[in-house]
């Protein structure tokens, strides 16, 4: 099925993300998201009392982040709108997008603003009172690292989930670091013409606010913390794991900034958008799980059901854009659909420019957005892997009046 509500094109945008511990590390990530917010809805020329319904999508949560999506709403000037906090890992800014599209097509909502934020350096020190301990001893838990290390039910890392599938796929090193050496060059082309690409969604220079928000304290010129990295230097990498496959090279790095995108219904899509010949419909949505300790597989299947929902087949989709935090994660998409490897991931992906969870994948919808603009039209596939061995994938098309 598809759904009536649109994204208006042009209404959304992106910070850069910058490397762990870097440029935007002293920013409390819903701030952050609402400084930016406020500024980029103004730059379009779009009243925040548009809005009456918002979602928030965080992961690792902030000082406060309890109050989450009014206290956003609040910061950005539209302080009577409410709406749910959604935390669902990497699929967060896919489940922030259907949860504004059902809204939508349900008339719980008429503009919906997705706004998906994180911080993943300086994560939260957590500690958890135990009555029952000895002493009445509590835990602790580093919310960021202590997670990406230790499965609950498998006990596994995320990097032992990208080891499971290559070994069960017979997926070498040597395909994994042909992914990454072509993911970085069709990076380049999002850098071409000074940033030509990026500047379609991003302001650039940015100007990286001081903690209070009162002054600049620095500017980013783009993502921050991208290594390029070439054939021979990939080779002279061994793997993290003893016996394993996957490189330093061969997966993402983690990184802080925020992404918002609106829903709405097609008149008021026109209404909002930069451009009213151009139209942004979803056309569907998809989730799944693997088996646990199996990641990197999640997306096929998730995929596959946004394909059924939106009732379009793979190869009528002219662009897929992937969250790949490993290149595993795209040998195996290829292996398993015969998509062509060159039509994926065009001007960049998550490989790349780095994985701040929740924004991530609203990035990701925008890009695909504004690659098939450039393409004339055309059907595309967003889809990606999540902790806890999940997938959740959208489609969307671009076309005209």
């Amino acid at each position: 099925m598809s759904f009536t509500a649109q994204i208006p094109y042009g209404a959304y945008w992106s910070t850069p993300f910058a490397k762990w511990q870097g440029t935007l590390a002293h920013l409390h990530s819903i701030k952050f998201g609402a400084h930016v917010a406020k500024a980029e809805l103004a730059k379009r020329d779009i009243d925040p009392g548009v809005f009456d319904y918002a979602n928030l999508g965080i992961t690792v949560h902030q000082q406060q982040s309890f109050n989450g999506l009014p206290w956003f709403t609040g910061m950005i000037g539209a302080p009577e709108i409410g709406g749910p906090t959604i935390s669902q890992v990497c699929a967060t800014g896919v489940r922030c997008v259907l949860d504004a599209a059902q809204s939508v097509d349900n008339d719980m909502a008429s503009v919906a603003l997705v706004a998906t934020v994180d911080r993943i350096s300086n994560g939260p020190q957590v500690y958890y009172p135990e009555p029952s301990g000895i002493g009445g001893t509590g835990r602790h838990e580093n919310v960021t690292l202590d997670n990406m290390q230790s499965d609950p039910i498998g006990k596994h890392s995320m990097l032992q989930t990208a080891e499971n599938v290559a070994q069960k796929h017979q997926i070498t090193t040597e395909q994994q670091h042909e992914i990454v050496v072509l993911r970085q060059q069709q990076y380049q082309a999002a850098l071409a013409d000074e940033s030509a690409f990026l500047k379609r969604f991003m302001t650039l220079p940015f100007d990286v606010p001081s903690a209070n928000f009162k002054k600049t304290v620095a500017t980013m010129d783009g993502d921050e913390g991208v290594f390029k990295s070439d054939p021979e230097k990939l080779a002279s990498l061994k793997p993290v794991l003893e016996g394993g496959t996957v490189t330093y090279g061969g997966q993402t790095h983690p990184t802080d900034g925020n992404a918002c995108i609106l829903v709405t219904h097609p008149d008021k899509a026109a209404e909002l958008s930069s451009d009213k010949n151009i139209v942004v419909k979803i056309k569907g949505f998809g989730m799944a799980r693997a088996e646990n300790g199996f990641m990197p597989e999640a997306p096929v299947p998730a995929a596959k059901r946004a394909l059924e929902n939106a009732d379009v087949a793979l190869d009528d989709i002219d662009a897929v854009k992937t969250h790949n935090p490993f290149a595993v994660n795209d040998v195996y998409f290829v292996k398993e659909t015969g998509y062509d490897v060159n039509k994926m991931n065009n001007y960049g992906c998550t490989l790349v420019w780095g994985h701040p969870q929740a924004p991530m994948g609203v990035r990701g919808i925008i890009e695909l957005i504004e690659e098939l603009a450039i393409r004339g039209g055309g059907k595309g596939l967003f889809t990606g892997c999540a902790a806890g061995d999940t997938g959740m994938a959208v489609v969307i098309e671009v076309g005209d009046q």
